[in-house]
């Protein structure tokens, strides 16, 4: 039975909590899935506590980027296993790969970078963050389990650009968590982005009109930066073509600091479109 969202939260912070596999492999991490009552996991799942399996292993770094690939779906009623591989972990950087791994075999693999906080000159060139919209503008995301707001309808039948911006701040975490909520969330709309041209079709319509599956997805970590604070999700899809689409978006502090970036390239194929 998925949760009620009152309860989403506290089931995501369960997700994050890995524990050493019961193995006591080094380097080996168990981590439980989310009850949303889906056939399969959830991505930013996986992202999330791919990030967490990171920090593990190099916790007096911090998470520079994230590379996953997307191998197969995962079974929702069974942990996942990760599984480390330090490549190198120096004074400033670290290389890392983590395999995600069930019964069934492999369902995800990911390329992680680390590097420890140095000060220098700081200079960015993006456009201005817009005045955070308000509180009528509160939106349902699920599976995300904290305030939304947006002036897009995601849902809208009509051909629009596909660009999407979507303002979030969750409940009250560690700093140690940001890189991991954020990487959930930035993987939650960008099919959806890339579906906004088309007129009639919305993300709903998955499974009916067209299937859709990430197949990998990338993570960018620019500065420190609060996930209890508002962020700004500004994303583009440029291309949905042969039976793929790709996204990608920047993630801003209310006051306009660039603190990520991401991409995700992923399965769009249509009803009657040849396997």
């Amino acid at each position: 039975m998925p949760l009620a969202s009152s309860d989403l939260w506290d089931d995501l912070l369960a997700c994050l909590d890995l524990r050493t596999h019961p193995s006591g492999a080094p380097f080996v991490y168990e981590g439980r899935n989310q009850r949303l009552g889906y056939h399969r996991l959830f991505g930013g799942q996986l992202l999330a506590q791919f990030a967490r399996a990171a920090q593990l292993v190099c916790p007096e770094k911090t998470v520079k980027s994230l590379h996953a690939v997307f191998a197969r779906a995962g079974l929702t009623g069974e942990p996942v296993r990760y599984e480390v591989e330090r490549h190198h972990d120096g004074g400033s950087f670290a290389a890392l790969t983590v395999v995600a791994r069930q019964s069934k075999g492999v369902v995800a693999t990911a390329s992680v970078s680390l590097h420890a906080p140095e000060d220098g000159p700081e200079h960015q060139t993006a456009a201005a963050v817009p005045p955070l919209p308000g509180p009528e503008h509160r939106t349902d995301l699920h599976p995300l389990p904290w305030e939304t707001r947006t002036l897009t309808d995601l849902d809208s039948p009509g051909s629009e650009p596909p660009e999407f911006d979507l303002w979030m701040r969750t409940p009250s975490a560690t700093a140690g968590l940001a890189p991991a909520l954020t990487a959930y969330a930035t993987d939650l709309t960008l099919i959806g982005t890339a579906l906004r041209p088309l007129k009639g079709l919305t993300q709903h319509d998955s499974g009916t009109a067209f299937t859709s599956a990430v197949t990998s997805h990338t993570v960018w970590f620019h500065r420190p930066f609060d996930a209890g604070g508002w962020l700004l999700l500004r994303q583009h899809s440029p291309i949905l073509a042969h039976g793929r689409c790709f996204g990608r978006g920047d993630v801003f502090t209310e006051d306009g600091a660039l603190v990520a970036s991401y991409g995700q390239e992923a399965l769009l194929r249509f009803t009657g479109e040849a396997a």
